[in-house]
């Protein structure tokens, strides 16, 4: 008995597929449910598994041939399906001689970086002076030391890139196309805010190896944040929306679906944490940890990347100070987070003393369409952000059994 193999329906408005891998060949056994192809569509990268076990009899589809939902990919028989042999290649024609003046020979695409994952922030107790600290004398230029200059340390597989004219990925061509419609339908602009995140990394910094040994995820500043926004976001519905053009209404949805930027060898994907404001910072750790980790092993699923309501960029993570992100197609909003930098600050000792103090600070911003969001709601949600987490109370958060 044959049995063919089908694109399925891979997600909300997604409609064809290409083929980008077969893992299998003319004539492989296979087993029920061991990935046959991998797929890409302009919503995510994923594998498409055999829906029986036997051999594979024919080929439907070859790579890089785009599909219609529901198009036979290809053919599975029984395992002892008698395979027709293939006929030969045809022989290749015989190469014409080289011209006499030199040529320059094709450029072969490397292979995409690998970004190298960037460091946590390390909090440090704050350090609060109550009086003018005097300058240090200054170092005379004889006695400085001569300083080396300090080259750039390019992004691993990069280098190979300088000098190349590549063919431009699937990923990034979907990327440019949907950040370009975003920007062509919206009246985009951003607001920033600073947070004083002291407290809240030696909250961190206390937690994190009971949180690891116990827990079997690290514990990372993000969870804390997208606490903090999808929190935000209950109290603030006007920012977690979405406008229909077509009908000339606005949804304004009563789920905090929040799509996470993960940046991969692939490109930049975005799996979706579903219903994160009903978990605890614990239960987002976890779900954080394994969609990101799905994300960067190329496993996501369509239902790993459809639904976002609001998205989330960790721009700081490579150390940028603040970014003006562009809000994705469908959503009102999208909060980039900084990175986290200690700065001498401005601390109350109490009531009536201001001290200087050494903090770690970053910057949220807040990129927003203004057709349905005002400047005054964007900083609404933006301080009730800044104020969760200045306040750091997510301890309880923490605790074993407080996922939800």
């Amino acid at each position: 008995m044959a049995f063919s193999v089908t694109l399925p329906a891979l997600g909300e408005s997604v409609t064809e597929g290409t083929v980008t891998r077969w893992l299998k060949q003319v004539g492989d056994s296979v087993e029920v449910d061991e990935p046959l192809l991998e797929i890409s569509t302009d919503k995510v990268d994923t594998e498409i598994p055999s829906p029986a076990a036997g051999i594979l009899v024919s080929i439907s589809v070859p790579e890089d041939e785009t599909v219609e939902i529901g198009a036979v990919l290809g053919v599975i028989g029984a395992p002892d399906t008698a395979q027709a042999p293939e006929p030969a290649p045809a022989p290749a024609p015989a190469p014409a001689p080289a011209p006499a003046a030199a040529s320059t020979p094709a450029a072969v695409p490397p292979p995409e970086p690998t970004p190298a994952p960037a460091p946590g922030p390390v909090a440090a107790p704050p350090v609060v002076v109550e009086e003018a600290v005097p300058a240090p004398a200054p170092v005379p230029a004889a006695s400085a030391p001569a300083v080396a200059a300090v080259p750039a340390t390019p992004v691993a597989g990069t280098l190979a890139l300088r000098g190349q004219t590549v063919a431009m990925t699937r990923i990034r061509r979907i990327i440019g196309d949907n950040l370009k419609q975003a920007l062509l339908e919206q009246a985009q602009l951003t607001s920033v805010v600073e947070v004083d995140v002291t407290v809240l990394l030696r909250l961190r910094n206390r937690a994190k190896e009971d949180f690891f040994a116990r827990e079997g995820v690290k514990l990372s500043p993000m969870p804390f944040f997208v606490k903090a926004a999808a929190q935000a976001l209950k109290a603030h519905p006007v920012v977690n929306a979405r406008i229909n053009e077509g009908e000339g209404t606005i949804t304004y949805f009563d789920r905090e679906n929040i799509g996470i930027a993960v940046d991969t060898d692939r490109g930049l994907m975005t799996p979706v944490i579903k219903d994160a404001g009903d978990l605890s910072t614990a239960g987002i750790a976890h779900a954080t940890a394994e969609l990101a980790g799905r994300a960067r092993s190329g496993h996501l699923t369509p239902d790993d990347v459809s639904g976002a309501t609001f998205t989330i960029s960790n721009t700081g993570s490579r150390g940028a100070l603040f970014d003006t992100v562009i809000v994705p197609p469908g959503q009102a909003a999208i909060l980039g987070i900084g990175a986290t930098v200690k700065r001498p600050a401005a601390v109350m000792i109490d009531e009536d003393t201001v001290g200087l103090g050494v903090r770690d600070m970053v910057y949220l911003s807040l990129s927003y369409d203004h057709r349905l969001v005002d400047g005054a709601d964007a900083a609404r949600y933006l301080t009730a952000v800044k104020a969760i987490l200045e306040a750091a109370a997510f301890e309880g958060d923490l605790s074993p059994g407080s996922w939800t």
